[in-house]
């Protein structure tokens, strides 16, 4: 007999069978002996109240073992068959490249940076001597920006796609089986490039491509419709179909297409800080008491706020993180968060961002579709400048933020290039500050301690997606007016981040399939 059952249990309950199993059993009446296997289907934690609860549901077998259950997706050989070509290696670029093979098509991907293993040397550059290679950081390389700068796989795009198939494909891959039940799942930047290199493996096994150190330069269109494209060395490649995955960093894409008359439109997109707390803090405040305990893990938090008509978030929150230098190019300053999976790290951060409208520019006006772009521009190179042109990051203790003055000091943080204490107040623009300001308070209002003097604001963070978005049809996924085009993923507008961005190259996988046949 199989029972499904939804269980509320304490953290010790549900950390180890032992526990669960006694309670599982009075629960249905039986006795433990007759419990022949329980299997942990969704996990979830409940800290609203005092008193913390696991929520699980699990399916109980009495008296039968519970079926084989093992997904596990099949890639056909498509060396000699027809191609497509993928711009970009990230998750939507990886993902849509694994669908096409199962779907009898053969993807040559083009990535501008490089391999997993080559791309940590020059991210450990930038932490040693603060020098960032425009084609290979903590933004473009092998696995895209996810790769390194956290590796949390929520989303509410399941709308969209199938969310469980992305998780089973990377736990087919390496990555943990606990991703599929857990309600938040997390890789960690530790595990995700052996996951990473792992699809790469599939695909090349499979008789696909992948060609690393290849900056696309040119798309090859022709009459309304996209016939490949030109590499920086001058290569040519013609495809039927084209994926443009690029990523909401690849400014010198968004550029590249602006040249060549593809339409592109401005969106909405938001800017901040990322804010950085002792984890022990956001532990004690979330979890209402003063340790967490062996049983709980690194908590988090997310909060949206309205302030003067723009919504105020966290973004991107990494529990046991740290903070990391993510500009793309020399003379930037981007920070960004990552955890490992271990998420053990004494900081928590999160971004914390203000909404930006396209109508909140009209300083940019003369930017045209690209005022948003500028915008980004330009407060990154003030940040980089306050630091004395280097990857130190400006920083303000939240506490003085708010107040609206510079900071005497700062306490230790897990930034290691290192952080310079800066009047952030002041420096970022002040529709950015004021509704920061506004909507730290509100959050400390609810969620008494977040303003902390132990706290700190680090700027700038600016990527949290795209100003741009490269309109493509609601249908067939082509861009809407230059055939064999699809644009793809977070740079194209249509995600945000590694679960979402990989649905929408399946969805754009699934699309060429259809429309070249």
């Amino acid at each position: 007999m199989k029972k499904e059952l939804n269980i509320s249990l304490t953290p010790k309950q549900a950390s180890d069978e032992q526990f669960y199993r006694p309670v599982i059993a009075q629960k249905l009446g039986v006795d433990e002996t007759e419990l022949t296997a329980i299997v942990v289907r969704r996990k979830s934690i409940d800290a609203r109240q005092r008193q913390i609860r696991i929520n699980m549901g699990v399916a109980v077998y009495i008296g039968q073992q519970p079926e084989v259950e093992s997904t596990s997706y099949h890639y056909q050989n498509v060396e000699h068959k027809r191609p497509v070509g993928i711009v970009g290696a990230g998750p939507a670029g990886l993902f849509a490249a694994l669908r096409l093979i199962e779907l009898g098509v053969k993807p040559i991907l083009f990535e501008r940076g490089k391999n997993v293993s080559d791309r940590k040397r020059d991210i450990a550059l930038i932490h040693r001597e603060h020098l960032i290679n425009p084609d290979s950081n903590y933004g473009f390389g092998e696995g895209g920006a996810g790769t390194f700068s956290d590796g949390k796989l929520y989303t509410r795009s399941k709308k969209r796609g199938n969310v469980k198939k992305i998780l089973e494909v990377l736990v087919q891959f390496g990555a943990d089986p606990e991703i599929l039940i857990d309600a938040h799942p997390h890789v960690g930047t530790d595990k995700l490039p052996q996951v990473i290199r792992g699809i790469r493996e599939q695909i090349l096994a499979s008789g696909g491509e992948i060609h690393f150190n290849s900056r696309v330069t040119e798309l090859m269109i022709k009459a309304g419709e996209c016939k490949g494209l030109t590499l920086s060395d001058g290569s040519k490649f013609e495809f039927e179909a084209l994926i443009l995955a690029t990523g909401h960093s690849a400014r010198d894409i968004y550029e590249m297409l602006y040249r060549q008359g593809v339409n592109l439109e401005a969106k909405t997109f938001a800017m901040g800080v990322r804010v950085e707390h002792p984890q022990a803090l956001i532990d004690s405040i979330q979890y209402h008491q003063a340790q967490r305990g062996p049983f709980l893990p690194a908590a988090t938090y997310s909060f949206v706020e309205q302030v003067n008509d723009r919504g105020v978030y966290s973004f991107c929150m990494c529990p046991g993180g740290f903070i990391v230098p993510a500009a793309t190019a020399p003379g930037e300053m981007v920070v960004n968060g990552m955890s490992a999976s271990r998420r053990n790290s004494p900081f928590a951060n999160s971004g914390l961002v203000v909404e930006v409208r396209p109508e909140d520019l009209r300083e940019f006006q003369q930017h045209g579709v690209f005022a948003g772009l500028e915008f980004q521009r330009q407060i990154e190179k003030l940040c980089f400048m306050i630091n004395g042109n280097t990857q130190l990051a400006p920083a303000q203790r939240l506490t003085d933020f708010v107040a609206g003055k510079k900071s005497a000091d700062l306490p230790e943080s897990s930034y290691r290039p290192g952080l310079v204490t800066a009047a952030l107040h002041d420096k970022l623009p002040k529709r950015i500050a004021s509704r920061l300001r506004g909507g730290i308070q509100q959050i400390d209002k609810k969620t008494k301690g977040f303003l902390s003097n132990e706290a700190i604001a680090v700027g700038v963070e600016s990527r949290t997606s795209s100003p741009l978005r490269i309109p493509r049809n609601d249908h067939d996924l082509q861009h809407i007016r230059i055939k064999g085009l699809y644009p793809c993923g977070e740079g194209a507008g249509y995600a945000g981040g590694i679960a979402s961005s990989a649905i929408d190259g399946e969805r754009c996988a699934e699309a060429v399939a259809q429309n070249i046949r």
